[in-house]
């Protein structure tokens, strides 16, 4: 630190002759005043100006912790319903976690952010991400929204676009609806630069059409721990950088043609370990697949058969093709004949009833005019007993009189 310029001899001396002149006349008091006016307002004059004072460091929330060498602030367990608003300009890292914010509105995060490049949102029960939530951060590379409960995902949250690298979504997805929402904003075209996409343990059914239409950069898809029952026909070609694919502990029955055709071996890291795979007849193509880069395959051993249950357990690139059949024509006609015999027995059975009904018809139509003739018998027998008991003329007779 430069230390202050000293004062030039002349400026506290010609102060003092000001003072000591003012007293001997009115015109005298008035040049010196100039005089020193003008030392005072010339740069370079004989008396400089003190040196501006530094201004003080931003605040930290009172609940989080900053470190301005690290450029990061941390709101961990801090019971927080929003994001703070007097975050430190310097952050690069913020970690908001295990707090009790529901929502995310549309400006949740202070314009000053200017350098933020680090968000993690996890843990905090988050359940909507409204439009424009992360639109005015824009430096922004990884965003960690796993273990939430978001049931609504605006399709504009990122914006028009977003210079987002990293989305982690593990666990953070509340139903099969808010899918779709992240579907329309994954294929929205705001997140042409992202290269990692985690949306594990979310019990997806289905990966969104067009999810992956518009991530060109994508490198590192993880779909494991969900529910997925199929993929769609060459699902991937619009991600043709994909560098690993993790599909483990899914309920994948089979993969249809042409799904793995737009994937790219050897580069490719693939995990497919852990479904419940149907090895019949259809599977010939995948394995001819899998036999062909099967160095692209990661947890081999865990790759095996689920249906039919003579092969359950069974390896699938252990299986020779001889034991990939399908349901043959005669299985299908026997199963068709099971149906319409049962269908006949069915008919036999109606027919027999109905003939039943036939043959004692004399004696249903007596039963049936026996019933009539009792309800006919009541009824009268009511209606006498009613005008009895409503007619004052009739109140000597007794209501418990027999009709």
């Amino acid at each position: 630190m430069s230390s202050p310029r000293p004062a030039a001899a002349g400026c506290g001396r010609e102060t003092r002759v000001g003072r000591r002149r003012g007293s001997a006349g009115g015109g005298r008091t008035a040049a010196g005043t100039l005089w020193l006016l003008l030392a005072v307002q010339l740069p370079g004059s004989i008396c400089p100006q003190p040196e501006p004072t530094p201004p003080p460091s931003a605040a930290c929330p009172p609940a989080c912790e900053c470190s301005r060498g690290a450029r990061t602030v941390k709101c961990v367990n801090a019971n927080l319903t929003e994001v703070p608003r007097d975050l430190p300009p310097y952050v690069r890292s913020l970690f908001i976690t295990g707090n009790r914010i529901a929502r995310l509105p549309a400006g949740a995060f202070p314009p000053a952010l200017r350098e933020l490049s680090a968000l993690n949102l996890s843990g905090n029960g988050l359940a909507r991400a409204d439009s424009e939530a992360f639109a005015h951060l824009p430096a922004l590379r990884l965003l960690d929204l796993s273990r939430n409960d978001l049931s609504y995902f605006s399709s504009t949250a990122f914006g028009s676009a977003s210079p987002l690298a990293e989305l982690i979504l593990n666990g953070g997805l509340h139903n099969a609806s808010v899918v779709s929402q992240l579907g329309q904003a994954l294929a929205g075209g705001a997140l042409g630069n992202l290269t990692r996409l985690e949306l594990a343990g979310n019990r997806l059914l289905y990966l969104p059409e067009d999810a992956l239409g518009a991530l060109p950069a994508l490198r590192y898809l993880d779909l494991s721990d969900n529910s997925l029952l199929s993929l769609r026909p060459r699902a991937f070609r619009h991600v043709p950088q994909l560098r690993s694919l993790d599909l483990s502990n899914n309920a994948l029955r089979r993969l249809w043609d042409g799904t793995l055709q737009d994937l790219h071996p050897p580069q490719l890291a693939l995990n497919l370990a852990n479904n419940s795979w149907l090895c019949d007849c259809h599977l010939r193509e995948l394995l001819d697949w899998l036999r062909g880069n099967g160095s692209a395959l990661a947890g081999r051993d865990r790759l095996l058969c689920w249906d039919p249950e003579s092969l359950r357990g069974r390896r699938l690139l252990d299986l020779p093709d001889s034991l990939l059949a399908c349901a043959e024509l005669d299985d299908l006609s026997s199963l068709q004949t099971s149906y319409v015999f049962l269908g006949i027995v069915l008919a036999l059975i109606g027919v027999i009833f109905l003939l039943v009904l036939y043959l004692n018809r004399k004696g249903i139509k007596k039963w049936m005019h026996n019933i009539r003739d009792a309800c006919r018998d009541h009824m009268e027998g009511y209606h006498y007993r009613y005008e009895i008991t409503t007619d004052p003329r009739l109140t000597h007779v007794s209501s418990t009189s027999d009709v």
